[in-house]
């Protein structure tokens, strides 16, 4: 079959690709963004899509004749965060809608949508559902009183090694202590990525496929601490601290984390946590052939040091970057004058700079100094890295050479710049530069 995979550049996408393909089946890739010129002449074809704007049915017939025969529309695309014009209702609901619309229109019967798993108590409208929730019910609803045969599929929790949400739960698991919404009582039932997979192409590969409506969920249902629990088990971690965090202060910190972009934690996700994420097993298991995959099976095979390494990277990098910046931001402000300017000007007399030219030295310095803070923030690259090795060993060296009493201070100054070069090192050695992500 030909199969158009909408998204296919997301988590998801990318699985529900590689499966496809190794069933055998021809896959055209809609995404955002276009890679560049293709070089391996058997690559799959893509096409550009943008269901912020794409919402209207002409757009998606036009597009959809024009690549000829397709047999199967396969929607994975989605947002769990709100910024500019990608809105929930644009993104869930008003983009596929006119997508499945022109399906219809050009005879494509086949559809699958990749949709959200509400809580056990909700209906179709129920007026408590998330913004988040709601654009994607409406998306069901449309096909549920279409003619097309579907195939909808409302993951909970998705686990797999790549996946955004999982690569953020397995950090939180990973640090030395961590912040529970609440008691952390809450109820999820995670579901493997290739569980998921499986499932779309056994239900594709049946004859006698049928309109249907599928829970994607994990063999059983857990509380979210014991999520966390199973995630620090998988990196082989001893048991981890955990602090209860009042539900009101989880609500104002995931107020401020939707600011961020692709944030995972926002108020639509802290409440449909809140709400549940739990629904009956069997059906999914039917139409998957074996039991899901259960938390002892999410990583098996992979080496519990390597989980554990990549999952420590994914906090230690940034907070490695906040305390960099911290330092050179601070060092800015003690040598721009809250440290005596006169005291600042004596540490230079060694170095035989007086008067002008060792003001405009120190102002020199302190300006660098800022303007490396700000590009440890805002422009981590691996050359920003090696200039800060560079500037530190070259201060260091200047030291030794006109001012070595301070390698004798007992409070170690100069030693402390140890530890910082090591910072440096671990950060140069971790980072990945965007054209370095371009050309993988």
């Amino acid at each position: 079959m030909k199969i158009l995979i909408c998204g296919a550049n997301g988590f998801l996408g990318r699985h529900i690709t590689a499966s496809l393909q190794d069933a055998g089946h021809e896959v055209c890739l809609g995404v955002r963004k276009l890679k560049h010129p293709r070089q391996v002449q058997q690559a799959p074809a893509e096409i550009a899509v943008n269901f912020a704007s794409d919402t209207s049915p002409a757009i998606w017939e036009a597009r959809l004749r024009q690549m000829g025969r397709i047999d199967v529309i396969i929607n994975a695309v989605g947002i769990f965060n709100e910024s500019g014009a990608d809105s929930f209702d644009a993104i869930h609901r008003d983009g596929p809608i006119a997508l499945f619309q022109a399906a219809q229109a050009c005879g494509i019967k086949t559809v699958i949508q990749i949709s959200a798993l509400g809580s056990k108590e909700e209906s179709s409208w129920d007026t408590a559902l998330t913004p988040y929730m709601r654009s994607k019910r409406a998306t069901d609803d449309m096909l549920m009183h279409s003619d097309l045969n579907y195939l909808i599929l409302r993951p909970s929790l998705v686990v797999g090694l790549d996946g955004g949400s999982s690569q953020l739960f397995r950090s939180m698991a990973s640090m030395p202590l961590t912040m529970l919404p609440g008691s952390g009582d809450q109820q999820v039932q995670p579901v493997h990525v290739d569980d998921l997979c499986t499932v779309i192409n056994h239900w594709l590969a049946d004859p006698a496929r049928q309109k249907q409506i599928l829970h994607a969920v994990g063999p059983v249902a857990m509380s979210y601490r014991q999520m966390l629990e199973n995630y620090r088990t998988a990196m082989g971690m001893p048991p981890q601290y955990m602090i209860e965090l009042p539900m009101p202060v989880m609500r104002a910190i995931s107020r401020c984390a939707s600011l961020l972009p692709a944030s995972v934690l926002t108020p639509d996700s802290l409440h449909m946590l809140e709400q549940g994420n739990v629904a009956d097993a069997a059906a999914f298991a039917t139409q998957l052939g074996t039991p899901a995959k259960s938390a002892k099976d999410w990583f098996k095979g992979i080496p519990a040091q390597m989980l554990a390494s990549a999952a420590i990277a994914h906090w230690s990098q940034p907070l490695f970057r906040y305390v960099l910046a911290l330092i050179w931001f601070v060092t800015a402000a003690l040598s721009f004058g809250i440290y005596p300017i006169p005291a600042s000007l004596a540490l230079l007399q060694p170095l035989g700079l007086s008067g002008t030219a060792a003001l405009l030295t120190l102002m020199a310095a302190s300006s660098l100094d800022l303007c490396l803070g700000i590009a440890s923030l805002l422009w981590p690259r691996r050359l920003l890295w090696l200039m800060q090795i560079g500037l530190i060993t070259g201060y260091s060296i200047i030291i030794a050479l006109f001012s070595p009493e301070y390698y004798l201070h007992p409070f170690g100054p100069i030693l402390k710049n140890l530890p910082i070069l090591a910072v440096l090192a671990y950060l140069y050695a971790h980072q990945r530069d965007s054209t370095q992500r371009e050309t993988k």
